[in-house]
């Protein structure tokens, strides 16, 4: 009996460790099947590219990836809030197996599963994919960010003269798309396989330049000393002792200044102030009310007296002064001037010849110097004397007169229009009355010697000579033609 006890009590530590191995066995068994397993499956709580895979095999996740893929869908969302859709079907979007989902499972170190398949595992890849490029360009051309009629231009911010303020206009973004960028974001989308894609700043064209530009700020700064410029003219044409202010105001309106602050003043503008300003200073040839020696008003015209706006001058002088930037007071640049200023720039000194009446009177600071008879251009042939406001052109003693027909010398030579003045003819006996009807001159003022004589040593270069006819007469002679003769007719 003693045996019989002995030999079972060996017998079961051995039954127990065999079945400790076989446990041991399964297990191990287990633990292999499973590191076979994760070796073509995925663990769980993975994700490729956000889609959950877990427990899947290589070949299962292939075949939802190509499915995926016949139902792919890219929203392009624009600028202004458009979406267009890119469907799969509209450019043989189609998923292509390189073998890059099994490397992703072979990667797993499968024989760590039991430490690593309660982890997360995540992997963002570029899965093969293939699609017709030319087809995505066409849907591409065709988005509603690229109709013209959808687009509106980025315009830069500038500067802006508001009622004489100047002001920085902010720049517009605008929304014209760089069609490059557009289409390299999209095409990076749908070779990720990306779902959405929103157009950025950086697929739409910037303003060159915006509000906050330095240069903008210190164009600004520039134009405030142009603001508060003023260019004072003296006049001394018609409305002559009147001051003219140009102000900053106007100025301001004519200018540009470039990111070098360099100013460029616009000439035209320049140039329409400036006829505006010889419509102020200019007497030339006007009609003026001329009260006679003899008694009565005439109205008289025509000539080439009166002050005379040099508008070329001007417009140059003034760009000068603009660009100059300082205030200034001076006068206008005068192409001709006047005897006199004022309204009545004839003023108190003249020679007034009143071919009417055939007498001449000579005025110094309001006094008569002299007053005689003369003879004036014969009207029975056309050669009428020129009447208008002229002036003493020149003095020459002595003169030798050439006309077509004849060749005269004389000691005093006034001219006043073209080649008509006063002078000297000694060989005249008589003057006045109405011997110019039919027996005048060629045009020019006969004077007895005595009167030529003291008209020539006291008269000034510039003394106004208002010649006139009380009567309506024609004049057709070409000196009154070419001296602006204000009875001048031609027919």
């Amino acid at each position: 009996m003693a045996k019989t006890r002995s030999s079972k009590r060996r017998k079961g530590p051995v039954i127990a460790l065999v079945i400790v191995l076989i446990i041991l066995a399964a297990l191990a068994c287990g633990y292999l099947f499973a590191a076979h397993y994760f070796q073509s499956h995925f663990y769980p709580r993975t994700t490729i590219n956000g889609d959950d895979v877990s427990l899947k095999s290589v070949e299962e996740v292939e075949k939802s990836l190509a499915d995926s893929a016949g139902s792919y869908i890219l929203a392009v969302h624009d600028r202004d809030e458009r979406v267009t859709y890119i469907k799969a079907d509209q450019i043989d979007y189609a998923y292509t197996s390189d073998g890059s989902v099994a490397k992703l499972a072979q990667g797993q170190d499968s024989l760590k599963w039991a430490a690593l398949a309660f982890s997360e595992h995540k992997y963002d890849v570029k899965l093969p994919a293939s699609y017709d490029k030319d087809k995505l360009l066409g849907l591409i051309d065709g988005l509603d960010c690229f109709k013209k009629e959808n687009i509106t231009e980025p315009q830069d911010a500038y500067l802006k003269n508001e009622g004489g303020q100047f002001e920085i206009v902010p720049e517009v973004q605008g929304n014209k798309p760089i069609k490059e960028q557009v289409i390299a974001d999209i095409e990076e989308a749908v070779e990720k396989g990306q779902t959405v894609v929103t157009l950025d700043d950086d697929d739409y064209q910037k303003p060159a330049v915006t509000s906050d530009d330095p240069n903008l700020a210190r164009k600004l700064e520039e134009a405030q000393k142009y603001k508060d410029m003023v260019i004072t003219y003296d006049i001394e044409g018609k409305d002559s002792g009147q001051k003219l202010k140009l102000d900053g105001d106007t100025i301001t309106g004519w200018i540009s200044i470039d990111d070098k602050m360099k100013v460029t003043v616009d000439k035209k503008l320049v140039s329409a102030y400036v006829q505006q300003l010889a419509s102020r200073c200019n007497t030339y040839a006007k009609e003026r009310k001329f009260k006679t020696s003899a008694g009565g008003t005439v109205t008289i015209g025509g000539g080439d007296y009166g002050w005379i706006l040099d508008k070329d001058a001007e417009t140059a002088q003034l760009v000068k002064d603009i660009k100059a930037g300082q205030s200034t007071e001076r006068e206008p640049c005068y192409m001709q001037r006047a005897y006199a200023q004022g309204e009545d720039d004839i003023g108190s000194t003249y020679i007034e010849l009143d071919y009417t009446n055939q007498h001449l009177y000579y005025y110094k600071k309001g006094k008569l110097v002299t007053d005689s008879e003369f003879v004036s251009g014969n009207t029975s042939i056309g050669n009428g004397s020129p009447d208008g406001i002229f002036k003493i052109i020149t003095l020459k003693s002595p003169a030798t007169l050439v006309g077509e027909d004849y060749e005269s010398d004389v000691k005093y030579f006034m001219p006043f229009a073209y080649n008509v003045g006063l002078h000297d003819a000694d060989w005249r006996s008589s003057f006045g009355g109405q011997i110019y009807k039919s027996s005048g001159s060629h045009g020019c003022v006969n004077l007895p010697f005595d009167t030529a004589k003291k008209i020539f040593s006291t008269v000034d270069i510039g003394t106004p000579v208002v010649a006139y006819y009380r009567d309506k007469v024609k004049l057709k002679s070409n000196n009154a033609k070419v001296s602006n003769a204000y009875s001048y007719s031609g027919k």
